[in-house]
């Protein structure tokens, strides 16, 4: 299968037209491309896991990431692909043993977390620094939702420092939303 971001789309619009999902799926999507270019590994295949990881959220809710997996498979996704979705949730149980897997569990809340982050700045993306975002983890009724000992697994996993990784989603996020813009389209 011929691995594209305009196939992933098409996939991904069958399963989601939550507003608030599209925008969380847009920001994992934009920190795994920013990670794949990081790492020097393929952008278009990271691109589509980070838009996809969620695809089962909305229809399937209490299924999920159990029946995701099942959905990519179906649509011609292969096993490593629908293993890294799997594994983006510790509740599945499912070793995380790629690259592309570590780094979509690091970046699915970090990504999630860094726009809450933006949405509470009057610049947004616009001059954000780790400081400010590792404040902002330490405030446990900020984005409370956001498990903060996965935000450090899912560093520690990948090999990376936590401040590396949330500069990296910082430059993901803000490089996707100037392109988003232009789209009339934003992640906040």
């Amino acid at each position: 299968m011929e691995m594209t971001r305009e196939k992933a789309w098409d996939l991904f619009s069958q399963y989601v037209d939550s507003e608030s999902l599209i925008k969380h799926s847009l920001a994992v999507e934009a920190s795994m491309i920013k990670l794949a270019k990081t790492f020097d590994e393929d952008v278009e295949k990271w691109s589509c896991c980070g838009l996809l990881h969620d695809i089962d959220f909305q229809k399937y809710p209490e299924q999920h990431p159990i029946k995701g997996p099942e959905i990519l498979k179906e649509a011609g996704y292969p096993e490593e692909f629908c293993l890294a979705v799997k594994g983006h949730s510790d509740d599945t149980n499912t070793p995380r043993t790629t690259k592309m897997a570590k780094t979509l569990y690091a970046v699915d809340q970090l990504s999630s977390f860094v726009v809450a982050c933006a949405l509470v700045r009057p610049t947004k993306f616009e001059g954000m620094k780790v400081k400010s975002v590792k404040k902002k983890m330490k405030d446990k009724a900020f984005a409370r939702a956001v498990d903060r000992d996965g935000l450090k697994k899912g560093a520690e996993e990948l090999g990376i420092e936590l401040s590396e990784l949330t500069q990296y989603v910082i430059d993901g996020l803000k490089e996707r939303e100037e392109e988003l813009s232009k789209m009339g389209m934003s992640l906040i």
